[in-house]
């Protein structure tokens, strides 16, 4: 019985070498690279926008006549393959700027595919619609090969491209344009005003928006109220917007950025938000004071009026104006308050302040803070940074002395007085 099983298995090998083909070859009589494209996922996009477009490449050649025989030896390649795949792709007429190089795939055998990924930049007034974007890709094939003696090959190889385009869709959309931006008495340093006017650049009509500022970056200027609600906002539609803002200390003298943005709700009723606009406002130096008088002089022990005129250094006006002098040891003062009234930019006023100065003060020149609290165009009320008024004390010679020292004027009224009595009693008597 084993004997017949090991019989058997024999013959069941043998038949084997004479049914199985293992050392036939294959060769592939027609056929060539069939490649097209499209994009992978939504192939909708935005205007204005930073995108990237996800392209998938498939080669859906195919050989239909194939000769098997055990003379043939396999070809490294097939007349189906795509070989040194390289894809570029070109805006047509889309409103699009495409920022990728051409993309190198590699082979791409039958019924097989791969991805490349083109950036690219939507103009940022683009219109809606369905665009046809072309794709060129060029790659190399097989063609036919030479065979030399037994086991010597020479393949021969044809350079080939072809152009599909793709449909890429821009989106209907509400797009923003500032027509004009002005700001109204923004200074630094303080609250103003800027004034918007935005037209609808898109091709939809937008439904309950808002026309909202933003802080750019690292801006001084904040929005305080930031956002305006305008209702429907048609393709072509202009409006008129103010913002209130706030403007940093340390701001300069110069043009600085706004955002802005469009809220509003499309056709399938999502609120949506538009792409960001980024305009430009002027802003003034803030609202700043000089003290163009020289130091004052006085003398121990003595009273008067000093005179501080002040200089509106800044690039507004300021209305109401009040000088403001603090008074430290060793002086005192009845009148430490003196109104300016309104400055224009670099005018000027006097401020007039009644000073004592104790009789056992320190022959030095002393600085006193004095600061300025004003008005601006929206009736806000600030107080400037403190300045220095400088008074010198000394000892007073002369005349300067006399006037300057309370009990030596006292004196000269007493002896005025006398020689005036004196005069007139001599009169009298005549």
């Amino acid at each position: 019985m084993a004997s017949i099983q090991a019989q058997a298995t024999i013959l069941i090998i043998i038949a084997a070498f004479f049914v199985a083909p293992a050392l036939a070859g294959t060769k592939y009589l027609d056929g060539t690279p069939n490649l097209n494209a499209y994009i992978a996922g939504i192939n909708e996009y935005s205007a204005g926008g930073d995108i990237q477009i996800p392209v998938v490449i498939e080669n859906d050649g195919m050989s239909t006549n194939v000769q098997v025989a055990p003379d043939i030896i396999d070809r490294a390649d097939l007349p189906t393959t795509a070989k040194f795949v390289t894809v570029a792709m070109s805006a047509g007429d889309a409103p699009i700027v495409i920022k990728s190089d051409p993309q190198m795939i590699g082979d791409l055998a039958s019924q097989t595919r791969d991805t490349v990924t083109f950036d690219a930049k939507v103009n940022a007034d683009a219109p809606a619609g369905t665009y046809s974007v072309p794709l060129n890709i060029s790659y190399t094939q097989f063609s036919y090969v030479d065979q030399f003696g037994v086991d010597t090959f020479r393949y021969y190889y044809v350079q080939d491209n072809v152009t599909v385009t793709i449909p890429l869709v821009i989106k209907p959309e509400v797009i923003p344009e500032i027509v004009s931006a002005t700001s109204d008495q923004l200074i630094a340093g303080a609250d103003g005003y800027v004034n918007l006017t935005i037209k609808n650049i898109g091709s939809l009509d937008g439904a309950k928006a808002t026309v909202k500022i933003l802080q750019d970056d690292d801006s001084p200027v904040t929005p305080v109220d930031s956002s305006v609600f305008i209702g429907a906002f048609p393709a072509g539609g202009v409006v008129s917007c103010q913002y209130k803002v706030n403007v940093a200390k340390d701001a300069e003298n110069k043009t600085y950025p706004v955002d802005v943005i469009v809220i509003y709700q499309n056709d399938e009723g999502d609120f949506v938000t538009s792409q960001t606009e980024t305009v430009g406002v002027d802003v003034g130096n803030k609202v700043d004071f000089t003290i163009l008088s020289p130091p004052a002089e006085m003398s121990p022990g003595s009273k008067q009026t000093i005179l501080v005129e002040y200089q509106n250094t800044g690039n507004s006006t300021i209305e109401s104006a009040e000088a403001r002098i603090s008074i430290v040891d060793p002086f005192t003062s009845t009148s430490d308050v003196a109104y300016l009234g309104d400055l224009k930019p670099g005018q000027s006023a006097v401020a007039s302040f009644q000073l004592s100065v104790a009789s056992d003060a320190t022959l030095k020149e002393y600085g006193l803070d004095s600061e300025i609290r004003y008005r601006d165009a929206l009736d806000d009320t600030y107080i400037s940074d403190p300045m220095k008024v400088s008074i010198d004390v000394k000892n007073l010679t002369g005349f300067a002395g006399i006037v300057s020292n309370p009990l030596y004027i006292s004196v000269l009224v007493a002896v005025l007085i006398g020689l005036i009595y004196a005069v007139y009693h001599l009169r009298r008597k005549k």
